[in-house]
């Protein structure tokens, strides 16, 4: 696209166009080669990496919040020129990706068993590219600044091979196992899951309370469980060592009704005494926590069903029964018995598969594992010397090591076909395990060639934990590795802090020796408008795109990334999005009456330098102080301070007041005024739209190639800083004064509706000589947005005996109204006015009178209250003179 210093405003349409300027930018950065890194080989390097995406279907809007606010960082890196890196890509999704795919399967009546393991990979990897592209249009429609030439994905042949160098060097540290533990099981996907894919939810269900005899016939105990159908594994009870009601059972022997078992009697300090009976049933191959008390006291494991949920030959009778079967069929069994003493309603959270819907069964089960509690231990040791990873908000630090100080060995091996195959060979005529790197044809102890490799794939998280330097090259020693890692931010929900993000850093720590980011930024959900989650089954969801066609994509931008607070959830509005198209046609309207007043003008002609009026020098002033504070809030990640800054700069300093005031020069016959004020309005858009830029990219673009510009793209002029030379606090002073006189006017013009359009006589009596020599200088001012018909100035100036009185500091107002103002009202107004001052100034002096704020507050605070209160006191003075003055 041919970049031109200047266009003529009668290009800028009336109205702004999203889609048309949208897809036009996009292409043209995108083409550009705008968002690649590496062509700033002496800058510094900034990188983030993007929290993949599952392909599995459509971004959501918490997938637009999270990408939202690293556009925003690599944006304004670019701008501060750092040689930015954005990487972006997806993941696999093992688990997730494989229940779609066979969830269409089983649409056309065949299942990935009738297709088999290759062919039905096929399909998932035709599934994969059809929403990686889905994925590419949706971060295309976000606006999103990601370097496509290194897009990686956790299944591509580098990050494959990275996934087989962890997992090898691991194993041969002793660091993966396998062996039969108690992990999450599907029975409807048949395949272990991790935490995150196990979904609480509460359910009615009961408690049934149950009898077991001692053997010896002198006693029974009773027990309470929520899953009679696991009584059928149980293999001891369990009772406190200082409980007095059992210390005397012991060591005894009880018969495991129905099945007739005999099961001995344990102590262990687990149990909690004061809960319930004070005993529980311990079934070691379905529960947890019976797992490890089993461990303690070398219980046999029994397990009753199998990998279908269905009861195997060890339930008896029961044999064939499906779990949820089985428990009616018991149930009735024990009631017939006498064995079931009673039931009771009981409310309790229960595991279900965030995949199948099936509710999860504790199962003991033979998986790999990695031993965490090694790599824990480096990673605590690096938080606790200050060496670790910087969280944002500080508080989700504690979150985290609460979590790896008390971590558990990870199940990383899963019953599916998609995902990295676990690099493991078992020998068929001597048992003999291999792992290795390169696929083994023969094994090392007997020569044979009779071998079989795992069925089992690794866990999604393996092969995101490796993200951050695996998508670099890791393990090969890459330029793209030795430049952009370690990286910068992590931006990401708080949710997944113990799944992802603690597990990147053990492994960053393990296989680079540093930590993969210096910061973790942690965002909130987003939820619906009354607080509730998002959900399908709420149908409470809302699509980015659905926003981006109805209100643009700069204004959900603008909405979701400055509405939200670190660590804190968000609720999204629509009224919100249609507040920020609305500040986005603001901006639109502002620049286009600019641009109507900058025909023929060109960058070179700028110069802000000489001798400005007040306005001028006040906008600068602002736009100088709005830059320095927005890029510190950017740095500490506060986009809603941010959001709040930019829209106040630009919708009142720029819009409502500047402009308005530039009118004056630009529509006047002193050619020299008007070039000052164009070069100023050129220059403070120029500068607005780069700091609008990050979070509204397209409309700034729009804009910005409308403007007198040099450069090809907003996208990579730069970051306004800064400038001590801009600094001017006098002006600031003066437009105040003259902003107040304008609004107290205005105000006394809607008291006794008298519009803007009809003239009035105005006096401004002024305090000293300082405060009249401000009112002078801008007298034009005054007289425009007063719309006086006569105006007069001075020191000491006599109110006239009918008018409306306003008091701003340094000036006393006098509008003589004569047949417009009713006396007794004005009189009311002043003494509404007095009541106001009178507890203004009774607030400010009982905060004086206190001894503690005045022996503990700055004296530059307690001289900042006692200036309010002489102001305030001056005021309200005045106010009962001129109160004096109507009635008499």
């Amino acid at each position: 696209m041919e970049q031109k210093e200047n266009q003529t405003s009668a290009q800028m349409p009336t109205t702004y166009d999203p889609k048309t300027a949208e897809q036009k930018w996009y292409s043209y950065w995108k083409e550009g080669g705008y968002f690649n890194a590496g062509k700033r080989p002496d800058a510094e390097p900034y990188t983030i990496v993007i929290p993949p995406p599952n392909v599995t279907g459509m971004l959501h809007i918490g997938h637009a919040l999270d990408f939202t606010l690293q556009d925003i960082l690599i944006r304004v890196k670019r701008m501060q020129g750092y040689d930015a890196l954005w990487l972006p890509g997806s993941d696999h999704a093992g688990i997730a990706t494989q229940t779609k795919v066979e969830q269409k399967l089983r649409e056309q009546g065949i299942t990935r068993y009738d297709l088999g393991r290759e062919k039905f990979l096929e399909k998932v990897w035709e599934w994969k590219e059809q929403y990686a592209n889905t994925i590419r249009e949706q971060w295309s429609k976000m606006g999103l600044s990601l370097d496509y030439s290194r897009e990686r994905f956790t299944l591509d042949e580098g990050l494959s091979k990275a996934v087989r160098e962890v997992f090898v060097k691991l194993y041969d540290k002793g660091l993966i196992y396998r062996g039969k533990r108690i992990i999450n099981w599907d029975p409807a996907a048949r395949t272990a899951l991790s935490d995150i894919e196990v979904e609480y939810k509460e359910v009615q269900g009961h408690l049934y309370h149950l009898t077991y005899p001692l053997k010896d016939g002198s006693g029974s105990i009773t027990v309470a469980t929520t899953r009679p159908e696991t009584m059928l594994g149980d293999t001891a009870v369990a009772v406190h060592p200082e409980d007095d009601r059992y210390k005397d059972m012991i060591g005894k022997t009880l018969i495991l009704p129905i099945i007739g078992r005999e099961i001995p009697i344990i102590a262990d300090e687990y149990v909690e005494k004061d809960f319930g009976s004070g005993a529980v049933k311990i079934t070691p191959a379905h529960d947890p926590n019976d797992f490890e008390m089993g461990l303690r006291h070398d219980l046999p494991q029994i397990t009753v069903m199998d990998e279908t949920g269905t009861m195997n030959s060890q339930a008896g009778k029961y044999e064939g029964l499906d779990r949820s079967e089985c428990r009616k069929q018991i149930v009735a069994d024990l009631k017939e018995s006498g064995v079931l003493v009673n039931i009771e309603d009981h409310v309790h959270q229960v595991g279900h598969s965030e995949r199948s819907g099936a509710v999860v069964e504790p199962y003991l089960s033979t998986q790999w594992f990695v031993k965490m509690q090694p790599l824990a231990e480096r990673a605590i040791e690096a938080q606790k010397s200050g060496e670790g990873v910087n969280f944002v908000p500080e508080r989700f630090e504690r979150t985290y090591l609460q979590w790896i100080e008390n971590v558990r060995d990870w199940c990383i091996s899963r019953q599916l076909w998609w995902g990295h195959r676990i690099p493991a060979w078992y020998c068929e005529e001597c048992g003999e395990v291999h792992v290795a790197h390169d696929d083994v044809t023969a094994c090392s102890k007997c020569g044979s060639t009779s071998l079989k490799q795992d069925e089992d794939v690794l866990d999604t998280w393996f092969s995101s934990a490796l993200w951050p330097f695996s998508t670099l090259g890791w393990p090969e020693a890459t330029e793209d590795l030795k430049r952009y890692y370690p990286t910068n931010v992590l931006v990401t929900g708080y949710d997944i802090i113990y799944f992802w993000v603690a597990r990147m850093i053990f492994t960053a720590l393990e296989f680079t020796d540093e930590k993969p980011f210096k910061d973790v930024l942690m965002h909130g959900l987003v939820r619906d408008a009354d607080g509730k989650k998002m959900s399908k089954s709420l149908g409470n969801g809302v699509d980015p795109l659905d926003v981006i066609e109805k209100y643009g994509t700069d204004a959900m931008r603008y909405m979701i990334s400055t509405g939200s607070t670190p660590g804190q959830d968000l609720r999204f509005r629509w009224e919100r999005v249609e507040q920020a198209r609305n500040f986005a046609n603001k901006i639109w309207n502002a620049s286009r009456f600019a641009l109507m007043n900058l025909e023929g003008f060109k960058h070179s002609d700028i110069d802000i330098s000489g001798d400005l009026g007040t306005a001028d020098r006040w906008i600068l002033h602002r736009l100088n102080e709005t830059s320095r504070d927005i890029s510190r809030l950017i740095d500490a990640y506060e986009f809603g301070e941010t959001g709040r800054l930019l829209y106040n700069f630009i919708w009142d300093d720029l819009c409502d007041w500047y402009i308005e005031f530039a009118k004056l020069s630009l529509y006047g016959e002193d050619q020299a005024a008007k070039k000052k004020t164009q070069s100023v309005l050129s220059y403070v858009l120029d500068r607005t739209m780069r700091l609008i830029h990050p979070f509204m990219p397209f409309i700034s673009e729009e804009i910005w190639q409308h403007l007198p510009h040099e450069g090809e793209t907003v996208m990579l002029s730069s970051w306004p800083t800064y400038d001590a030379s801009l600094e001017n606090k006098e002006a600031v002073t003066e437009m105040e004064l003259l902003m107040d006189i304008i609004r107290a006017v205005r105000n006394i013009r809607a008291e006794v509706n008298v519009p803007m359009s009809k003239k009035i006589e105005l006096m401004l009596s002024a305090a000293d000589e300082n405060i009249l020599g401000i009112v002078e200088r801008n007298a034009d001012y005054i007289r425009r947005f007063c719309n006086t018909s006569e105006y007069q100035s001075g020191l000491g100036l006599e109110a006239p005996d009918k008018a409306m009185t306003a008091i701003v500091t340094g000036v006393e107002l006098y509008l003589p109204l004569a047949g417009l103002i009713d006396i007794e009202q004005e009189i009311a107004r002043l003494e509404k006015e007095v009541q106001h001052l009178t507890s203004e100034v009774e607030r400010v002096e009982k905060k004086l009178s206190n001894q503690g704020f005045v022996s503990k507050a700055p004296a530059k605070v307690i001289e900042e209250e006692r200036a309010k209160q002489a102001d305030y006191s001056e005021k309200r003075s005045k106010v009962i003179a001129r109160i004096e003055e109507l009635r008499g």
